[in-house]
């Protein structure tokens, strides 16, 4: 029996270490590439061509971070940003809500005929022309509402969410609200909302991240630059100094410094728009696996 258990516990070991040598590879794998480009923002964008930047930088300079910094656009993109992920992550979470509970409803009338409608539209979509003359002729063309009520609702998302309610909230539990006396809000809000929050959260990181990276819908549907966030704003400071290391080309060795700021623009611009979502993601990380997987599974 000794020799057995040890021989057990030796086993166990030795899969622990195979384990945490693989998780060690794979974090490697998913981090470095994050690494690689914070140290290419403050490194020779020559050396990192050529690759002598792979562990550390080369040749230290912050004037990529300067340059971002000093076009006064920048803070307005941020504020830009910041308001436009706030409101539409909330515009977005209440109507996959508002969609997804009554789609969990087994005794909704035709609800397999409206889920199969949402469906539909996953795989067939009008295009951008026709969605930008709807978005014209209901007049919000230059308003912010152009950028969330389009695409309310994700219907993959939607699917998780319901999802999450079929599976994880005991309709025995609605059935005892309702029989002392709670109607369906009442229920809805106090007793769905609260046990729904792992799924909640991972809906607000879908919707934050997909929000404060969304720069093409704001090219199309805001032409104000006032109005533009911080993608495009980024987007923007990189056609300019790209033009202007064009012009600076038929000028004798002003090619070389402008195209030098140019890639370096280029890595600090990714460093500062993915700042603030790394920033976010380690506080709601706890409940992001459970309310996925719950999610994602039907029972």
């Amino acid at each position: 029996m000794k020799n057995k258990n040890s021989k057990l516990g030796l086993s166990d070991k030795v899969s622990d270490i195979i384990l945490v040598i693989i998780i060690v590879a794979l974090i490697i794998v998913i981090a470095y590439p994050l690494y690689y480009v914070l140290v290419a923002s403050v490194s020779n964008p020559y050396d990192v061509y050529a690759g002598k930047t792979f562990l550390f930088p080369s040749d230290f300079s912050l004037k990529g971070y300067k340059a971002v910094f000093s076009d006064p656009s920048l803070y307005t993109g941020y504020l830009n940003s910041i308001k436009y992920t706030i409101i539409g992550t909330i515009f977005s979470v209440t109507m996959l809500y508002l969609t997804a509970y009554p789609l969990a409803q087994k005794d909704l009338p035709g609800r397999k005929y409206i889920s199969l409608f949402f469906i539909i539209t996953m795989y067939f979509g009008g295009g951008l022309i026709p969605t930008y003359l709807i978005v014209k002729d209901t007049g919000l063309i230059g308003n912010m509402w152009s950028l969330f009520i389009p695409g309310g609702v994700s219907v993959a998302n939607m699917i998780l969410v319901r999802n999450y309610f079929e599976t994880s909230i005991p309709h025995e539990l609605i059935e005892a609200a309702q029989i002392d006396g709670c109607d369906k809000l009442k229920v809805f809000l106090k007793i769905v909302i609260p046990l729904s929050m792992p799924i909640m959260s991972v809906m607000v990181v879908f919707s934050m991240v997909a929000y404060w990276n969304d720069w093409f819908t704001a090219l199309i549907y805001l032409p104000k630059p006032e109005m533009a966030p911080l993608p495009l704003v980024l987007r923007n400071i990189l056609i300019k100094s790209s033009a202007s290391a064009t012009v600076a080309s038929t000028i004798s060795g002003g090619y070389a410094e402008l195209n030098k700021l140019k890639e370096m623009i280029k890595f600090s611009s990714i460093v500062v728009a993915a700042a603030p979502m790394l920033a976010i993601y380690p506080f709601i990380q706890k409940y992001f696996e459970k309310g996925m997987m719950a999610g994602a599974v039907k029972g």
